[in-house]
């Protein structure tokens, strides 16, 4: 158990017994030690769960104030909520760089998330102690995001991050309570907006309008699904022609400012069925623009070197980063082919958007498509594409009546 030190006073002895002197009332009688009126006058003494000796000390007249500290570390520990009050003196950074070694080993996300902490999160929270983010700090923060007219999308990822790194901090436990989970504090919404599926003619005039050692992108997305990512990785050693399919492993990512390969995103590698019309677009176009041997290091800038060949190079082999290709090569189609650039409406990911609808009006379910589209969760592809599924009704109404035949004009209940 715990005790409060007086560090001013202390109980007078006999000199001669070594005894405590009592007063009329039975109480020690108190006399001044050598440290009065230097420091604070309070100590408060006591064992953590680990058995190591622990203090703080308050100032005079505060006795009442040490007294309730003690009886809250005591109550703390017999309840498992014990947190050292040293611990939370920890600066947000520090915490920070900790989490961030136990998140993905991918080095792209690691290097997006610390692109977050410092852009956003380092310069509000980055020199404080733990122990002072208040619900009241992160609301200010908040409000800050709100004034830069961030997306609400931004916002919850930032947020996110933030309430990430708290959370660490609670089982670590440096702070009792994440400040983020108050009921004061608001968590951004994120939006998804709906889906824009283009008409097949405006797929066709952005092809049009790409060179033609580029034009295969668009089979590649509209007609397998493919990310930017994986459209730039790809290899036609990747296709099975006997089994009409392909293996989906690797994209090309930008690392720092390092072109690496790596496996699809999630780390999700996939099979994917090859229509005949799609195959022979990519063979034509191989035969035109043969593939190119290309090395880069896996997953890593140090990683192992690995030779792909890669069928959508530039010239002399050259390589395009996704944010590159994007702004020369992909936005350069719509120039060519005078259309107007409608921003997230228009970028690559629309071919892949086109890809699912076509699928969808087919027919084929929502798992198969979240397989094809390596979605971890079919539940994600329900939700992105739902308003793309064609209406059942009909279908139901026709199950039902292939049960109960379809009624005769005159059956039914006659009117009274």
């Amino acid at each position: 158990m715990g005790h409060i030190q007086d560090r001013w006073f202390r109980p007078a002895r006999d000199p001669e017994t070594g005894k405590i002197l009592l007063d009329g009332r039975n109480r020690p009688v108190m006399e001044r030690t050598e440290l009065y009126g230097k420091g604070k006058r309070y100590k408060v003494r006591y064992l953590d769960p680990d058995g190591e000796e622990r203090s703080k000390s308050f100032p005079d007249k505060q006795k009442k104030r040490a007294e309730d500290f003690l009886i809250e570390m005591e109550s703390d520990k017999r309840e498992g909520k014990y947190v050292d009050p040293q611990a939370a003196r920890k600066k947000f950074r520090q915490v920070a760089e900790n989490w961030l070694m136990g998140q993905s080993p991918d080095a792209a996300t690691r290097a997006v998330l610390r692109s977050r902490l410092e852009s956003q999160i380092y310069p509000r929270f980055g020199d404080l102690r733990i122990g002072s983010i208040k619900p009241s700090t992160v609301r200010e923060w908040l409000g800050y995001l709100d004034s830069r007219k961030f997306s609400e999308n931004y916002k919850l990822v930032l947020f996110t991050v933030l309430s990430g790194v708290l959370d660490s901090a609670v089982e670590d436990k440096l702070i009792r309570e994440n400040p983020c989970r108050a009921k004061t504090v608001r968590r951004p919404v994120g939006r998804s907006p709906k889906v824009v599926v283009w008409p097949e003619e405006r797929v066709s005039t952005v092809r049009g309008g790409l060179e033609e050692r580029y034009s295969v992108i668009v089979p590649l997305g509209a007609g397998l699904g493919l990310r930017q990512g994986e459209i730039l990785g790809f290899s036609p050693d990747d296709l099975d022609d006997d089994e009409m399919t392909v293996h989906l492993q690797r994209q090309i990512r930008t690392i720092g400012r390092t072109l690496v390969f790596a496996p699809p995103k999630g780390g999700k590698t996939r099979i994917v069925p090859v229509s005949t019309s799609v195959l022979a677009e990519i063979r034509d176009h191989e035969s035109r623009y043969p593939a190119v041997a290309v090395t880069l290091p896996w997953r890593e800038p140090e990683g192992e070197p690995v030779t792909v060949r890669l069928l959508i190079t530039g010239e002399e082999g050259r390589l395009y980063s996704g944010d590159l290709f994007a702004k020369v090569v992909w936005r350069g189609a719509f120039r060519e082919a005078e259309l107007v650039y409608r921003g997230r409406a228009d970028g690559m990911h629309a071919l892949r958007h086109f890809y699912a609808s076509v699928l969808l009006s087919q027919g084929v379910s929502i798992k198969e498509l979240a397989d094809y589209l390596g979605h971890a969760d079919p539940g994600f592809t329900l939700r992105t594409y739902t308003h793309l599924v064609p209406s059942s009704h009909e279908r139901a109404r026709v199950a039902v009546d292939g049960v109960f035949g379809r009624p005769e004009p005159n059956d039914g209940l006659q009117a009274a």
